[in-house]
C-alpha cells in the first residue's frame, strides 16, 4: 500500500454515519478488552454514537476532527476543553476522549496525524495540558501516546460488586 496522505479536517454533519461506524469499532474493541467494564456493542451503536458525536459538533468546548482519504472518512478524534476537576484532582486541561482509525488503514501514521491535530487545536484554545484514558490492554494506543510525549499519571481499577470479587 502506498503512503496514505489523509486530509485532516473538522467533522461535519455529513460525516455522522462514518463517525458512528468508526465509534462502533471503538466500542467493540473496548468490550473485547474487558466485557465487564465496557459497554456492549449493539446494532444501534453506530447510530447512537454517531448521533452523540454529531451533537458535539455544535459545542463550544468540544470538537471532532476526521481523517479522510479518497474512499471516505477512515478515522476521527473527539476532544474538548475541561475546567477544574476536583474528583480527578486536576486543573484545566484539554481532554482527548476518542481516537480511532479504521483497521484497514492502521499503521500508516493516520492516528498520529489525528493526535497531532488534536494537540495543536487544544494548544490554540489555551489548554495547559492534555489528558486521556486508554484501556489497560490497548498497548498499541499506549505506544502512540507515549511516543507523542504522554506519561502515565493515573490507573483506573474496577471491581464488580455482583458475584465473586476475585
Amino acid at each position: 500500500m502506498s503512503e496514505l496522505a489523509p486530509v485532516i479536517r473538522r467533522a461535519t454533519r455529513a460525516d455522522i454515519a462514518a463517525l458512528g461506524r468508526l465509534a462502533a469499532l471503538l466500542v467493540r474493541a473496548h468490550y473485547d478488552f474487558d466485557a465487564k467494564r465496557f459497554i456492549a456493542p449493539s446494532p444501534e451503536t453506530p447510530q447512537r454514537y454517531g448521533d452523540f458525536l454529531g451533537a458535539q459538533l455544535a459545542k463550544k468546548d468540544a470538537f471532532v476532527i476526521v481523517a479522510e482519504l479518497a474512499d471516505g472518512v477512515v478515522g476521527y478524534a473527539y476532544a474538548g476543553l475541561e475546567g477544574y476537576d476536583y474528583m480527578a484532582l486536576r486543573g484545566p486541561a484539554g481532554a482527548l476522549y476518542d481516537i480511532v482509525v479504521d483497521p484497514e488503514h492502521r499503521g500508516h501514521g493516520i492516528g498520529r496525524r489525528l493526535l497531532d491535530a488534536v494537540l495543536a487545536e487544544l494548544a490554540n484554545r489555551g489548554a495547559p495540558r492534555v489528558v486521556l484514558s486508554t484501556a489497560d490492554r490497548n498497548a498499541t494506543a499506549q505506544h502512540l501516546f507515549e511516543r507523542a510525549g504522554f506519561r502515565r499519571t493515573m490507573i483506573e481499577m474496577t471491581r464488580e460488586l455482583e458475584g465473586d470479587a476475585s
